[in-house]
């Protein structure tokens, strides 16, 4: 049974880049390793976090953009295939979840909450990182960038799709987030949206317009406690 100790939140969307992982080291060192035998420059970390949100096409040409010219387009798909191939076997090497991120979802399993993921990116690499960080245990729905054809956020058909699978409507679930896709999706999907400020972001946390800001994981249940 689920405890009415979170208002009317019977259900929550999780974003998963810089929300519940820091997957930036492990999508900075494919980046090199994409970039280097090209002969272009290594990108930075920071900059490979201004990068990510998107999905791994969007990445894959931001990396380019940074470091010189756009291939053309059939060089660029197969770099795009390549650096996916690359990266789905190695995407929890470096890849941890932020402080507290476990301790929330056992929480909130155990009131009975439904929980899922909507993420730009691939499912391969998605469930590769769930299962290496023993995190998979604690979802009931996955949607990646590539599950739904032509779909991702802003999307809110990418929120939809969750919502359906667990069973809820907007009015019982909320929207966990640090960057401006998930607010966008989440309104777009008549969510609430709660922001992370650990997040990737170029827009500072606190005026991308989510209903509630917090700065670490132990302060979730209390914000969605006071959503309305």
């Amino acid at each position: 049974m689920t405890e009415h100790t979170l208002g009317h939140i019977d259900a929550l969307i999780f974003d998963f880049d810089g929300t519940l992982i820091d997957s930036a080291p492990d999508l900075h060192a494919a980046a090199i390793r994409m970039l280097v035998p090209l002969g272009r420059r290594e990108v930075s970390v920071k900059e490979i976090q201004m990068m990510i949100g998107d999905g791994v096409p969007k990445l894959v040409e931001r990396c380019f953009v940074a470091t010189g010219e756009i291939p053309p387009e059939d060089e660029f798909q197969r770099h795009v295939a390549a650096f996916i191939k690359d990266y789905e076997p190695r995407s929890s090497e470096l890849t941890k979840p932020f402080p507290g991120a476990i301790d929330a979802l056992k929480r909130l399993k155990a009131r009975g909450l439904k929980l899922a993921i909507c993420t730009n990116k691939v499912y391969g690499a998605t469930m590769a990182i769930l299962k290496g960080l023993d995190m998979a245990q604690y979802f009931d729905v996955v949607i990646a960038g590539d599950t739904l054809p032509g779909i991702k956020k802003p999307d809110p058909r990418h929120l939809q799709a969750a919502m359906e699978k667990m069973g809820v409507d907007a009015s019982a679930c909320a929207m966990i987030g640090d960057n401006h896709n998930d607010v966008a999706a989440g309104h777009a999907a008549e969510l609430p949206v709660v922001l992370l400020s650990h997040g990737y972001t170029k827009i500072p946390t606190r005026e991308l317009g989510g209903e509630a800001v917090i700065d670490h994981f132990a302060d979730l249940e209390g914000a969605l406690a006071a959503l309305k």
